[in-house]
């Protein structure tokens, strides 16, 4: 994971980066850091990760300064679809879920999609950009089969939201489970979701430069201290 404001996008889509928002990422909560943790904190994630271009993010902004607190409505409902969609996730890496839960955060996050598509419209295919694809930015996407796509975010003050709850909904349908995996946070990961497209499955966490770096700084650590405990033994 990331030290700074700018979390690494390692998951592989755009909704896996969005439960990578937090860090550490544990099924049981606790202390964490939260890097959507404001409304402007949201608006420079998105224009990073391409689900608002910058033109976008100015009418975002604006829209939210019209009416008081819109902007932290939008915030809360993105946190809803964040930790619904990892709860779905978490639980499918899980031999041990609760389904009420997980039943649950289908619902929520279905509720927010249907809300995206009472807000978007249906348009050509050729009028859109790609970051208003199918997967909401996911790269690609623009390069579907078919005629015409569902533009999410023809409400500016949601646009965001709309925008995210069409990329989860697009992962828990299509994502293939056999590639979904945690960094090991017994191992000493930070329990970032990311789908492992490695020839033979093998990647384990959520880059070697970070948490995999670290994880073998500490096993050549704890090797060395065990070898000099032997010789003064």
């Amino acid at each position: 994971m990331s030290s700074d404001q700018s979390p690494r996008l390692v998951g592989g889509h755009l909704a896996l980066d969005l439960v990578n928002t937090v860090a550490p990422r544990t099924p049981g909560g606790g202390e964490h850091e939260d890097y959507l943790a404001t409304p402007a904190d949201l608006l420079r994630w998105a224009r990073r990760v391409r689900v608002l271009s910058d033109a976008e993010a100015q009418t975002v902004a604006a829209a939210w300064a019209l009416t008081r607190g819109a902007d932290e409505q939008a915030l809360h409902v993105v946190w809803e679809i964040r930790e619904a969609t990892y709860r779905i996730l978490a639980a499918a890496l899980s031999v041990d879920s609760n389904r009420v839960s997980v039943l649950d955060a289908l619902d929520q996050v279905f509720l927010r999609w249907t809300a995206a598509l009472a807000r978007g419209s249906l348009a050509p295919a050729g009028m859109l950009p790609a970051v208003v694809g199918l997967a909401a930015g996911d790269p690609g996407a623009e390069d579907a089969a078919g005629v015409a796509r569902i533009r999410y975010g023809d409400v500016p003050a949601w646009l965001v939201a709309d925008r995210l709850a069409a990329a989860c909904v697009e992962l828990v349908q299509t994502v293939e489970v056999r590639q979904l995996k945690a960094c090991p946070l017994d191992q000493g990961g930070c329990g970032w979701l990311f789908v492992d497209h490695s020839r033979n499955g093998s990647r384990r966490w959520c880059t070697m430069d970070d948490c995999g770096a670290h994880a073998k700084a500490r096993r050549l650590t704890e090797r060395r201290r065990r070898s000099a405990t032997g010789k003064t033994s």
